[in-house]
């Protein structure tokens, strides 16, 4: 498309190395990116502020937040505040996994897109260093990508929505890498899944253990801050 008509895209942020790389991935493909954020009950609140943070450094389009209250239902360490987040990594899916929450923040995102009548859909799903979360695989992506197109008015007529996680398949090493090919300011990103008030990490969780790892392997300097 010409430069008076760029193609759109929806582009899930949530503050993260992922979800920032994604957004200027979508940008560098010349999509004007909408970003869209969840604001689901998550004990990590702060991250949306990072979000924002993010997405005004890439000028988005626009940046919706929306409130999904997930705490009405539990089930996950992020939601409910009775279940502690852990600080060793376990066998299986982790408690920080939130039921359904990837098919809950895409079914948003395809109601928007269906309503600014956009192409596509960005979201950072990882396969890799992902925690063992069950909607993160690429099996999940193509089956919702298939959905999407069968419940849409756009799909209906033909004009299919793609779903597109393209960092679905790199370590978050590779990740981080291409995050610095693409200047993106790390210190404007979190990822603890308890980060305090200011967003300084816990450094004992997961997510902070992948990041940091991450840091590590790709050999880029970490600006993490930790309480």
């Amino acid at each position: 498309m010409g430069k008076d008509n760029p193609k759109k895209a929806v582009v899930l942020v949530s503050g993260g190395i992922d979800s920032s790389t994604t957004l200027a991935l979508a940008t560098k493909k010349n999509y004007s990116c909408f970003a869209l954020t969840i604001n689901y009950g998550q004990r990590h609140h702060i991250e949306i502020e990072f979000a924002k943070r993010i997405c005004k450094a890439f000028n988005v389009k626009a940046h919706k937040v929306i409130d999904i209250d997930l705490t009405t239902i539990g089930g996950s360490a992020l939601t409910d505040p009775a279940i502690q987040v852990p600080e060793s990594h376990a066998s299986g899916i982790p408690v920080t996994y939130v039921p359904a929450r990837n098919t809950i923040m895409l079914s948003i995102a395809l109601g928007w897109a269906e309503v600014i009548d956009a192409d596509a859909i960005f979201v950072g799903a990882n396969a890799v260093d992902y925690s063992g979360y069950p909607d993160c695989r690429p099996e999940y992506i193509k089956s919702f990508e298939k959905m999407a197109n069968l419940a849409t008015k756009r799909g209906l007529e033909g004009r299919l929505i793609s779903i597109n996680a393209p960092l679905i398949d790199m370590t978050k090493a590779e990740i981080i890498k291409l995050g610095e090919s693409l200047n993106i300011d790390f210190s404007a990103t979190v990822s603890c899944y308890q980060a305090n008030s200011s967003g300084a990490a816990c450094g004992v969780c997961d997510s902070c253990r992948i990041r940091r790892d991450g840091f590590e392997k790709a050999r880029v300097q970490d600006p993490t801050v930790y309480s």
